[in-house]
């Protein structure tokens, strides 16, 4: 396996349960986990960058990926894999170095053009049969950073990296 260089990432169902919360306010309300936004942290500072691309306009994944500094992110997008494309060609990396983590039937074209394809352990059925990797955990519940944990133990020195940030020499956001 190459090694990976960009961590693509759905929303609803990956980073969050799936579930929309809409109050009477109607607004939308997402709960992010915080072993996710550590997970991504870790990741940006081994150097892989870390994309979000979902169908879905949120403030409330602005505001996250604000938070936890994500280098792209796309929201309201259909076609996923135009998008997909276009970030490869910035970036200068091919289908191999990238993970996309998803979730439901409208990620199987990226699933099915990188060379990481994961989903978490809540991912429909039909997903699951398309990916490398299947989290033990939901999305929203920690799966994004047991990927991610998984991923940086491949290709990366994972005690050192922990080491780093002991040491305070890496300066993360939950």
């Amino acid at each position: 396996m190459k090694a990976i260089k960009l961590v693509v990432l759905d929303v609803d169902g990956v980073l969050t349960d799936g579930k929309l919360y809409i109050g009477s306010d109607r607004e939308e309300y997402k709960a992010f986990h915080t072993q996710d936004g550590m997970g991504i942290s870790l990741a940006r500072y081994t150097g892989v960058k870390i994309a979000i691309i979902t169908g879905r306009n949120s403030p409330s994944v602005e505001k996250r990926a604000n938070e936890l500094k994500i280098d792209y992110v796309y929201q309201g997008i259909h076609d996923k894999l135009t998008v997909l494309e276009e970030l490869k060609a910035e970036l200068h990396i091919d289908s191999d170095e990238i993970c996309y983590i998803g979730d439901d039937i409208n990620d199987l074209p990226i699933l099915q053009n990188v060379g990481f394809p994961a989903a978490p352990n809540n991912a429909v059925p039909f997903v699951k049969e398309h990916v490398k990797y299947i989290a033990k955990l939901n999305g929203g519940e920690g799966a994004v950073r047991e990927i991610l944990d998984h991923l940086l133990a491949l290709q990366c020195d994972y005690n050192a990296l922990l080491s780093d940030y002991l040491g305070g020499k890496v300066k993360v956001t939950q």
